[in-house]
């Protein structure tokens, strides 16, 4: 810590004292030693989906670099193990593999089985005709009759023909969808567990759930993982401004489950007008929540901003992702005092794609960090897993070298050094633009790193992660 050796004091809810090394500890003191280590806060993931990565564990993998062409898809879809209902669960797709892929499409590669697979941005679902069938659209009609009589309507993001045929396509749809589907296997819980395990052994001690639509079960779902042990990390949980389960205002706080902002996708085909965007972040404001932002196009943020503009803004909100903005709106996010939680991971996986994919004049714009840092932006991190590479020391790496899977450099102007690449991870869940420090009074969670560790990319070998005062990972144990 600062190049001199300490011993941390510490309990369940904060740091107690940071003194100088002492040989002795009171009986009652579990002691930890990593001598030699560097210590650091523990990192944060301020951009993460769990349930969507626990189901990542179980999915087929359906693109680069592993997948890189039709074969290779339909060998991998047909190998895939039995799953309620033979329902096949492929993500990660990108049109490079086989086109843009529609129900005729993804019958020729799998017809027997009902095949849903998702494009790696994260916004499309893709059925086969057995997959269409079994959630109920395989006709021209925008209704679903259900077994007890009552009609669902079907929601404007499944894509239709000129006869009014569902193609297999569906934007935006993952709620509608989830409650179509056969039940959950019983081990996600389980996938949930070994997500914890994985990401303690790379030093992470919280994680900012970014889903949209999550309601009050699903947080209290969440919160009982967390009392069973199964996730060790504190959650930040982005929800609805209905949903306050854990709001301190009505119910009990938890230790470590939190309310996070009210979470807006936009989307270039259904974007809402700037009025009706402000209204809906006025009134996030009115409910003491902030806002973040999903901004991934150049119109998205331009929208963005110029709903803000108009509503206001509190500290925590937020512009998530912001991977195409103009060097000219730097100086209003900073104005604004919002914060920009970007994901570098992707210059690293995508970013051959984005040289081949992208407008070379807007090449410069994409992923920035060294240029929100020095215009004055409130920066953070996160992985976006299981959409974006899911441990953080990629994305650190990313930022140090901006290079990609192939080694080509993408925008080296924007690469910055590594103690800001890990202060990207370092920030308050609620608050990522203020710095945690291992002082007295400041959260019990840390990461100590196997010796100096300054030479470079490398990625970082972490001794110990401890999270809420609670060992998360050793590595000699």
């Amino acid at each position: 810590m600062n190049g001199r050796a300490v011993d941390v004091h510490m309990n369940t809810e904060e740091i107690t004292a940071v003194t100088a090394p002492s040989p002795r500890s009171r009986p009652s003191t579990s002691v930890v030693d990593v001598a030699g280590a560097t210590l650091l806060p523990g990192l944060h993931d301020h951009h993460v989906h769990l349930r969507a990565w626990a189901a990542a564990r179980a999915s087929v993998h359906a693109g680069p670099p592993a997948i890189v062409d039709a074969y290779g898809l339909a060998a991998a879809l047909r190998s895939a193990p039995e799953a309620p209902g033979g329902w096949i669960r492929a993500v990660g797709y990108h049109q490079s593999v086989a086109g843009n892929l529609d129900r005729l499409g993804l019958d020729r590669l799998v017809k027997e089985r009902p095949v849903r697979l998702q494009h790696r941005s994260g916004a499309l679902w893709v059925l086969n005709g057995a997959a269409l069938r079994a959630v109920g659209l395989a006709g021209d009609r925008h209704e679903i009759a259900e077994p007890a009589g009552a009609i669902t309507e079907i929601p404007d993001g499944v894509e239709r023909d000129g006869a009014g045929r569902p193609t297999g396509r569906l934007w935006r749809a993952d709620g509608w969808l989830r409650g179509r589907l056969p039940a959950l296997p019983s081990g996600q819980d389980e996938h949930l567990g070994a997500i914890s395990r994985v990401a303690a052994a790379r030093g992470v001690t919280g994680f900012t759930d970014a889903t949209p639509d999550r309601d009050d079960i699903e947080m209290q779902a969440l919160a009982e993982i967390t009392d069973r042990g199964l996730i060790g990390q504190r959650l930040h949980l982005m929800a609805p401004l209905g949903a306050a389960a854990f709001d301190a205002a009505s119910h009990e706080a938890h230790p470590a489950v939190t309310v996070g902002p009210v979470k807006v996708l936009l989307d270039d085909d259904q974007l809402p007008s700037i009025e009706d965007l402000a209204a809906g972040i006025r009134a996030a404001h009115l409910g003491e929540r902030a806002v973040a932002v999903h901004c991934v196009t150049r119109v998205q943020s331009v929208v963005a901003l110029a709903a803000f503009e108009a509503a206001g803004t509190v500290g925590g909100d937020r512009i998530e992702h912001g991977a195409l903005l103009a060097s000219e709106q730097l100086s209003q996010i900073r104005r604004l005092g919002m914060t920009v939680v970007t994901q570098p991971g992707f210059v690293a996986a995508r970013g051959d794609s984005y040289l081949t994919d992208v407008e070379p004049s807007d090449q410069p714009d994409l992923w920035r960090l060294r240029s929100l840092l020095r215009a004055g932006v409130r920066t953070a991190a996160g992985t976006d897993a299981p959409l974006g590479p899911w441990d953080p020391w990629c994305g650190v790496s990313a930022s140090l070298s901006r290079r990609t899977v192939s080694g080509a450099v993408l925008g080296g102007h924007e690469a910055i050094g590594r103690r800001a690449a890990i202060g990207l991870w370092s920030g308050l869940a609620a608050a990522p633009w203020i710095a945690r420090r291992l002082s007295p009074g400041q959260p019990p969670d840390l990461c100590a790193l196997q010796g100096s560790n300054r030479d470079g990319a490398a990625p970082t070998d972490v001794m110990l992660t401890v999270a809420r005062g609670v060992v998360l990972h050793r590595a000699d144990s």
